[in-house]
């Protein structure tokens, strides 16, 4: 009966050394989620695919400008996970705020042309362009921010 007890200790031993060794080699941070934010992603490409849909060619500024103050919501939500993910740098920031002066401009000259009864007014087409690019212009760096690889790609041991 000794015999059987030391062969079973001697592989409940091995089992042990063997999950311990196994557990030290997965204690790295490569099993965490994938770095490029996926949720970030389909955010970026729905804003991306609004954007180009509701202010394209055909579009007339004030038609663009309905939509561009739809879009709102959903910039929030792409920056708001930015921000959850601790990806903000000072592109990112600068681009947020050309955007809002971009937006109070349109929001400013779309005063101006109603007051004028002018849906057409020269600088209410501007101000509606520069949003649109301004939106343009923050969706690429928030796309640079989410496909920006982590420092180590994420695999340095925790």
């Amino acid at each position: 009966m000794r015999g059987r007890s030391t062969r079973n200790r001697s592989a409940a031993a091995l089992t042990c050394i063997a999950a311990l060794g196994a557990l030290t080699a997965g204690c790295r941070n490569d099993t965490a989620p994938a770095w490029e934010y996926p949720e970030l992603g389909t955010t970026l490409s729905s804003l991306s695919r609004d954007l180009d849909e509701r202010c394209g060619p055909t579009a007339t500024p004030a038609g663009c400008a309905k939509h561009l103050d739809a879009l709102t919501v959903p910039t929030e939500r792409a920056f708001g996970e930015v921000l959850d993910h601790k990806l903000l740098d000072v592109r990112t920031v600068a681009a947020m705020n050309d955007l809002d002066r971009a937006r109070e401009q349109r929001f400013t000259a779309g005063r101006e042309a109603r007051s004028r009864q002018e849906p057409h007014y020269l600088p209410f087409r501007r101000a509606v362009a520069a949003e649109e690019l301004a939106y343009q212009r923050l969706i690429t760096e928030l796309e640079r921010l989410r496909t920006a690889p982590p420092p180590a790609d994420g695999t340095d041991p925790v």
